[in-house]
């Protein structure tokens, strides 16, 4: 069957006859198929990891950099290329702009990950017992579950199992059901560069069966950890399934990014740097840039700035009509609650929305309070702004929320820019630039609340194991 995904398990490709459709978002029609995986797949799919975990634990550093190192040599050829973008726009209907940013991206993080094969380092130290030594060695936890979204199918499924392999656990890999042959491109390319079976093991289930098979994988006994990036409404799902069996999790989640710029910014540059953090991929990213934190003395100059940019933008559809309903509806109600439209028409065609900007006309601590433009995660092409005097006010205002998981300031005055960065409550703040960056493999980080808590690094991928070595007592 043409463009049949199948589950890929102990480094086999696994068919069955229970399958679900792959529906391009924009033009509704099926674009391929995916097995659909059953409680024994994801058993064997667990097994295979914990099976070859007895072995990639012990494996070289120089044998896994290197299996890195070939799949980014491998990933930057035309083929792999061509792949990427014809898998990522025929699933998630995302605009070539976009599936770019997920190839070069993913290269990057293969080759940047490969610096920190040094943070696998232990230490030996002296023990508190007389002629006793301690060591501390950094060892894998087994197998990591990886559940990966779909708004970038590549980037993000390569994030999810990049980290735990390196640190020399294995995974099992779930997929978004939107987009399982985008990232099952992962699984080929780490296997064609080397990598052994059942260290990477791959499932995909239908939406309806989701709930029951996570609950089934999260509960076995071989999964030591689980990681999950998505909408913190299902992130908190996972939490208290993981909870139930006392499990660790990362958990990259929703958000709600404020920029905060100040007086003496480049508007110019802030301008741009703010429609491309609130409008790649049409505002579908957990860093998107929603709410804008302008001075009174530049915020005239910055919003004619941004609109006139915003005027001549071409952004693609939302991924789903329900998506745009959920982004239309918020704007009218905050229209509706005393906001001023700037920019939009307030409506939908085929799940496309353009971008639309909002003024809220009131200062201080209650500014938004009950409007969901304000409060709650658009995704989707909307930029909310608030102008104050101060710079308390405004950060004030950027830590008014339940979201924690990247935000930005502009300033000429870097040192100034430092102190305020230092004050607003992100886990990751980009001074005078667009805050959907990230440094690989580096990522954004939810410091709790909805935006979630846990980053993809070597810290959170191994166990300090403890050894203490006591001296012979003398004649022994």
């Amino acid at each position: 069957m043409a463009n049949l995904t199948p589950l890929f398990i102990g480094g086999e490709p696994k068919l069955s006859v229970s399958t679900f459709d792959i529906i391009n978002p924009v033009s509704g029609l099926v674009v391929g198929k995916s097995v659909n995986a059953s409680r024994e797949d994801c058993q064997a799919a667990v097994d295979a990891a914990a099976r070859a975990f007895q072995t990639w634990e012990h494996s070289t550093i120089a044998e896994r950099r290197g299996i890195f190192l070939k799949a980014a040599e491998l990933l930057a050829t035309g083929s792999y290329k061509n792949k990427v973008m014809e898998t990522i726009q025929s699933e998630t209907a995302a605009s070539l702009t976009w599936c770019t940013f997920n190839w070069t991206g993913s290269i990057n993080n293969l080759r940047a990950s490969t610096g920190f094969f040094g943070e696998l380092n232990g230490q030996i130290l002296p023990s508190v017992v007389p002629g006793g030594e301690l060591n501390v060695r950094r060892r894998a936890m087994g197998v990591i579950l990886s559940i990966a979204p779909w708004n970038a199918p590549l980037a993000l499924a390569l994030r999810a199992v990049l980290m735990p392999i390196i640190c020399g656990n294995t995974v099992v890999l779930k997929s978004s059901e939107y987009s399982p042959r985008s990232q099952a491109v992962i699984v080929e390319l780490l296997h064609e560069a080397g990598l052994p079976p059942g260290v990477l093991n791959y499932v995909s289930v239908s939406r309806e069966d989701a709930p029951a098979r996570t609950a089934e994988l999260i509960s076995h006994p071989a999964v030591r950890k689980i990681t999950f990036t998505g909408s913190d409404r299902v992130g908190r799902i996972i939490a208290i399934e993981a909870a139930r069996h006392l499990k660790p999790c990362i958990l990259e989640l929703g958000g709600k990014a404020p920029v905060i710029v100040l007086d003496d910014a480049n508007i110019a540059a802030a301008a741009q740097g703010i429609v491309h953090g609130a409008f790649a991929h049409s505002g579908q990213v957990c860093m998107s840039s929603e709410r804008v934190i302008v001075q009174a003395g530049v915020a005239p100059l910055l919003i004619d700035a941004i609109t006139i940019l915003c005027k001549g933008l071409n952004i693609g559809s939302l991924f789903s009509q329900s998506s745009a309903d959920n982004v239309i509806s918020m704007v009218k109600e905050a229209v509706e609650g005393g906001a001023e439209l700037l920019l939009g028409d307030l409506n939908i065609e085929r799940a496309t929305v353009l971008p639309h900007l909002v003024q809220l006309g009131f200062k201080g601590s209650g500014t938004g309070k009950g409007l969901r433009v304000w409060e709650k995660e658009s995704f989707g092409p909307v930029v909310v702004f608030v102008v104050v005097d101060t710079v308390d006010e405004a950060v004030e205002l950027a830590n008014a929320s339940e979201y924690s998981l990247a935000s930005g300031v502009w300033s000429n005055d870097t040192y100034v820019a430092q102190r305020v960065a230092a004050r607003v409550r992100a886990g990751f703040v980009n001074i005078n630039g667009s805050t959907v960056h990230v440094e690989p493999p580096m990522s954004a980080r939810g410091l709790g609340g909805s935006s979630g808590y846990g980053r993809f690094d070597v810290d959170a991928f191994t166990d300090l194991r403890v050894t203490v070595i006591h001296a012979r007592a003398p004649g022994d």
